[in-house]
């Protein structure tokens, strides 16, 4: 028996039986190669393509449209056919026994080792173990259940991602002509929603420009490299005979775009030729539009793909309260070291898959004394805590400021710690992540000389109506914005001047001045930022672009700061859910140097703390 050849990546997914069989071409090149796929199919024999067939239908996941069903069985039968011409000795029987066919139906779901097993005169079934990496690779593009919908996209839809069209899986996409109008009219400036539509033009430019693109029957997503949309762009191509209500103006775009979905509606309500029966749905930002749609009988939803989390109470809050009987369970099983003043534990048991790096834990029982650590190292099951530095009391002091709560003694661990690059602070008005994050940069910056300066920066959404256009340079002009900046700078001038007098403060005040730059976000793009304390105040307001364009300006030595309150978010088509200070938080989530605080309690006043909870 001749030796085997050398193991293969798909080596792990055959049977010991199935090493003398030929080398076949990998899933991505069958996929690309259609003719060489629709020859092996005319060689091919009719029993493996109703066997994977079966086997497709079980486990391949019911959520796919018709033409996702066909592919597997047009590579299973490119595998097959060079069998008989590879070996000198065949080995494929005549008449498989009804046993046989049974014993390879029931064997497990696994499309390569059933290919060969075909071949052998005795089925020896497949390893168990093989079959569990399958099951997600199929399942990977289909999340929903039922045939492929078609979506018809409104512009805003377009402007805000310009990505959308590839993140709806294997479902189909429709363009009216009206919201190609509108989107040459969005085109040009240099705001956002300009840069969004350029993009967007260059991706249906692409798209159409492709080989064997034809405007017809679709144009195939997944031409430009994004494997993940399996399904066609479809513009409007001709005149769509649809009536809406009188009361609805003809001449606007929001209502053709109504109109076109009516007539899509009717028109893919039933089977013909060609054309299979399909859901059509109206995608839209606006929720005016959204509720028009309902009120005529059409199907619409939200663009839900830019949404981090469903609902911003799932938001990770940075800290853990460990159970009442912790210690009573870890009691046999815990170890603990002293370094220095800090104190290490390591614990395991049912809690440590819920724990993340840098997430903040503490332990709070009466009778018991309190415990107050952060997650510094997670390996297998065990993980070890790190107790945290008091900055409660005077002696710890940053800047003249203390902590006033546990969370506000969390945030300031993060900011202090050479070792954390990003931290955000979330929480409501008054919880001092202004305060915290300036305190804690201007010690490090003048007392510990560990960065050179501060920047601080903010996104320039109006509660209200804009004041127009600003005098001055662009810290001047950036004026107007920072008055959160002011005031905390006030308050930790007075507090570090002591009894230096009038001309001590006015001094301190000039260095403090000296080493603070206000820079405005317009004009970051291309920047890099080399051993700088980086505050994004208001970061609510930033989109998840806006956010990564920032946080990459970051070069060696330098620690970014993002500061929010997500229950005031001015800018629109922004919700909790997608905006970028949630985007941001979500992602950096047990990132070895990023930490997140959720500040529960404002120390303001009893006036902002009141009106915080009752308004």
């Amino acid at each position: 028996m001749p030796l085997p050849p050398a193991p293969t990546k798909r080596a792990a997914l055959l049977s010991p039986d199935a090493l003398d069989a030929p080398a076949r071409p990998s899933h991505r090149g069958s996929r690309r190669s259609g003719d060489s796929r629709d020859d092996a199919s005319a060689k091919s024999g009719p029993q493996p393509l109703e066997l994977f067939d079966n086997l497709g239908t079980e486990g391949g996941g019911g959520t796919e449209n018709t033409a996702a069903n066909t592919r597997p069985a047009r590579r299973a039968k490119s595998k097959v056919a060079p069998a008989p011409t590879s070996n000198p000795t065949p080995k494929l029987s005549p008449a498989p026994t009804p046993a046989a066919v049974s014993a390879l139906v029931s064997a497990p779901q696994q499309p390569a080792a059933i290919q060969v097993e075909t071949r052998v005169p005795t089925p020896t079934p497949a390893p168990a173990p093989v079959a569990a990496p399958q099951a997600p690779a199929r399942n990977k593009r289909s999340k929903s259940a039922g045939p492929a919908k078609l979506f018809v996209l409104d512009t805003n839809v377009l402007l805000h991602d310009p990505m959308c069209l590839f993140r709806f899986e294997e479902h189909d996409i429709f363009l009216p002509m009206i919201v190609l109008e509108e989107l040459d009219g969005h085109k040009k400036g240099t705001t956002e929603v300009a840069r969004n539509g350029r993009q967007t033009s260059r991706t249906l430019d692409a798209l159409a420009g492709a080989q064997d693109a034809d405007i017809d029957k679709g144009l195939k997503l997944d031409t430009t490299g994004h494997r993940e949309a399996g399904g066609r762009l479809f513009f409007q191509t001709a005149p769509l005979d649809y009536s809406l209500p009188v009361s609805l103006p003809q001449g606007k775009a929001d209502n053709q775009i109504l109109g076109v979905v009516q007539a899509l509606r009717n028109e893919y309500a039933t089977d013909k030729p060609g054309k299979p029966k399909q859901e059509v749905v109206l995608v839209s930002k606006d929720i005016n539009m959204r509720v028009k749609a309902r009120a005529l009988g059409l199907a619409a939803d939200d663009y839900q793909n830019d949404k981090t989390l469903e609902d911003g109470d799932l938001l990770y809050a940075g800290s853990l309260a460990l159970p009442a009987d912790f210690w009573t369970r870890q009691s046999k099983t815990v170890e603990s070291w002293q370094s220095g003043s800090t104190t290490f534990y390591r614990i395991s048991g049912p809690i440590v898959p819920n724990l993340y790096i840098n997430q903040f834990v503490y332990f709070e029982a009466p009778g018991e004394p309190s415990m107050y650590a952060r997650v510094t190292e997670i390996r297998d099951k065990t993980a070890v805590l790190k107790t945290l530095k008091d900055y409660s009391s005077g002696k710890n002091a940053v800047w003249g400021v203390n902590t006033r709560n546990r969370e506000q003694n969390f945030a300031m661990n993060l900011l202090m710690d050479p070792e954390i690059d990003f931290v955000t602070l979330t929480g409501t008005a008054g919880t001092g992540k202004t305060l915290m994050a300036l305190a804690s940069g201007l010690t490090q910056v003048l007392d510990d000389r560990r960065y050179t300066e501060i920047i601080m920066t903010r996104a320039t959404v109006s509660v209200g109506e804009d004041i127009g256009f600003l005098p001055g340079t662009e810290e001047e002009k950036m004026g107007p914005w920072m008055g959160a900046l002011d005031d905390n700078l006030e308050f930790l001038a007075k507090g570090d001047g002591g009894g230096a007098g009038e001309w001590g403060r006015a001094a301190t005040n000039e260095l403090i001045r000296s080493r603070i730059k206000v820079k405005s976000m317009n004009f970051m793009r291309g920047r890099t930022f080399l051993n700088k304390y980086v505050i994004i105040d208001e970061a609510q307001n930033l989109t998840p672009k806006q956010m990564k364009t920032l946080i990459t300006r970051a070069g060696p030595g330098t620690k970014i700061i993002c500061m929010g309150n997500l229950a005031q978010i001015d800018t629109p088509y922004l919700t909790e859910g997608s905006s970028g200070l949630t985007f941001a938080v979500d992602k950096f989530k047990g990132w070895p140097h990023g930490g997140h605080i959720t500040l529960a309690r404002g120390e303001r006043s009893r006036l902002a703390d009141f009106a915080s909870d009752v308004l």
